[in-house]
């Protein structure tokens, strides 16, 4: 039996409706977005999916009108499920923190809507409220740091351009004997093809990595990386430009077309985060307890 629909608990999008000479709502939408069949816009209206400013479900023949603001919820049908589990570290009025584990989408994405850590939590806690403070790939296990609270998520997310809180991550990536460590990496990153890819490009450095050597075996290292920026792939890409691409990566050096293979995930953790606490001035100092195994 599918559970009825609770708007609480899931995330809408929001659009205002473009200009243009619609008799309803319903027929700009179709048009606005073709990818979405008429069918699936009447079932979404028909179970009280698309609302408006107010948050009150409308009906598909409300006249349309030009610049109206409208939510409705994405949905993926048939979403496939993702055999893996999250651990919720800590919870407060103010912050959750949760270990994600590989493949596990922080938000929703692209064909992943239900089966992220985000919608997980809502559901889970029953916090509507819940928004991630920053975010980590869907291939990066770890430590995602999460607001509760819409009062004081300002004075969290300012922490994160501020530079306030150190991100520790671990990766398994093959030895470089030949390199001094620890070391920085700063580059120019810029995005590539497709546009998912990142890439290093000639230019003032927009990305800085600290790396240092944590453990040796054999012909694989453990290493520890400290990201003073946060460009996306940014220590995929660094560790692959100082020639160590880390251990299972579907996108560096080459993106491979494949399955999720969940007994290869990328070998890249977001072990730890430390950062004084602006409400209480506390230094709040968590560690995923997840382990990268050779």
């Amino acid at each position: 039996m599918t559970a009825p629909f609770d708007p609480a608990h899931h995330q809408a999008s929001t659009v205002c409706l473009p200009p243009g000479d619609w008799s309803t709502v319903l027929d700009c939408l179709c048009d606005h977005f073709k990818a979405i069949g008429r069918e699936q816009w009447l079932d979404r209206f028909a179970r009280g999916r698309v609302l408006d400013a107010a948050g009150s479900a409308i009906a598909a023949d409300l006249p349309y009108r030009r610049g109206m603001r409208l939510h409705y919820f994405r949905e993926v049908p048939n979403e496939t499920p993702i055999p893996v589990h999250e651990t919720i570290l800590y919870q407060d009025e103010h912050l959750v923190v949760a270990d994600k584990p590989h493949f596990l989408p922080v938000t929703p994405t692209g064909e992943y809507v239900e089966q992220t850590l985000l919608r997980r939590l809502i559901r889970r806690l029953d916090n509507p409220h819940l928004v991630p403070l920053h975010r980590i790939d869907r291939h990066t296990a770890g430590l995602v740091l999460f607001s509760a609270n819409p009062q004081s998520r300002t004075a969290y997310q300012r922490l994160f351009p501020e530079r306030r809180i150190d991100k520790r991550y671990q990766a398994i990536a093959p030895a470089l004997p030949g390199q001094a460590f620890p070391l920085v990496h700063r580059s120019r990153l810029a995005h590539g093809e497709p546009f998912f890819r990142m890439q290093e490009v000639p230019g003032q450095s927009n990305s800085e990595t600290l790396a240092q050597v944590l453990e040796v075996n054999g012909e694989l290292w453990r290493y520890g990386l400290s990201p003073i920026t946060g460009k996306t792939h940014q220590l995929r890409v660094h560790m692959t430009a100082l020639g160590a691409s880390i251990c299972n990566d579907p996108f560096y050096p080459t993106l491979r077309n494949e399955p999720d293979d969940y007994s290869r995930p990328l070998k890249l953790l977001a072990k730890g985060l430390r950062f004084e606490d602006p409400l209480s001035g506390q230094t709040r100092c968590f560690e995923s307890r997840l382990i990268l195994d050779w």
